[in-house]
């Protein structure tokens, strides 16, 4: 990332915009993402984001590593407190796991003088929102989000979160399940999953949702704790609740869904009301 003059601070303020592209398909980006990306002077990114916004003439792109979110975006505060016109892109939605909160972070740490830039955040479409849509209503009901990566929290705090989304019989979204740095969190995760869900829980396995590297596998527990090997970190692991159905298809996948109800039986509603 190119450096910015010290008295960019000084200079008339420009504006900062967060968007999130969606998980993969064009079709995915709303309208006011899109727009506030045409609108930008200047993009700055991870590096495989910006590669899926076409180039445009008189657009300056600032791309970078995935593990430099503060340092990112730092840097874009100090082009937009230096007169640009902002995009921050993150892949799914920016508030998700992503970088509308290192945006803040850096605000709240950096020059008091970016208080007065003008932030906007537009949201995306998340991967367990598109992991989701494809299955079926698996998140019909009530549900969390963890993030597996432990670079930010300890594992300690991560299992401690999920066995108590466990026990209160949450449907969980598990973002960055695995890696190469750390291969072994995903099983352990299934596994603590299996002492307190039925081994037929519907674990699905939602990988690259909307690119033409898609993958897409419905496992029961028991199954899925052998097959977290196979996962990576464009995967989006979802364990379903105790509710949590399936509805077969001959030769196809099947459904999943999640009913809105705990307590009454499917197709019965309170009053009718959805």
């Amino acid at each position: 990332m190119s450096e910015i003059a010290e008295n960019s601070d000084r200079q008339s303020k420009g504006s900062l915009t967060v968007v999130g592209l969606g998980p993969g398909e064009a079709h995915w980006l709303t309208p006011a993402a899109q727009a506030a990306i045409e609108a930008a002077t200047d993009l700055v990114g991870y590096d495989p984001y910006l590669a899926r916004i076409p180039a445009r003439e008189g657009q300056t792109r600032h791309g970078s590593d995935n593990r430099v979110e503060i340092e990112r975006a730092g840097h874009a505060l100090r082009l937009a407190s230096a007169g640009r016109t902002v995009a921050v892109v993150s892949g799914g939605d920016p508030g998700v796991f992503a970088m509308a909160a290192a945006v803040f972070e850096a605000l709240e740490a950096g020059n008091p003088a970016w208080r007065d830039i003008a932030i906007t955040v537009e949201p995306g479409i998340t991967a367990m929102l598109a992991a989701a849509a494809r299955t079926g209503a698996p998140l019909g009901g009530d549900f969390c989000a963890i993030s597996l990566s432990d670079n930010l929290k300890p594992w300690e705090v991560i299992t401690t979160r999920l066995k108590a989304a466990l026990a209160a019989d949450f449907v969980i979204c598990l973002y960055n399940p695995i890696s190469k740095a750390r291969p072994w969190q995903l099983g352990e995760a299934l596994a603590l999953a299996a002492t307190q869900r039925s081994p037929e829980t519907p674990v699905i396995f939602a990988r690259a949702v909307g690119r033409p590297d898609e993958a897409l596998r419905i496992l029961p527990l028991t199954e899925a704790v052998e097959a977290a090997g196979t996962a990576d970190m464009a995967t989006l692991v979802m364990i379903g609740a105790s509710t949590t159905r399936l509805i077969a298809r001959e030769g196809q996948r099947p459904y999943v869904y999640t009913p809105r109800s705990v307590t009454k039986s499917p197709c019965v509603t309170s009053q009718g009301r959805t």
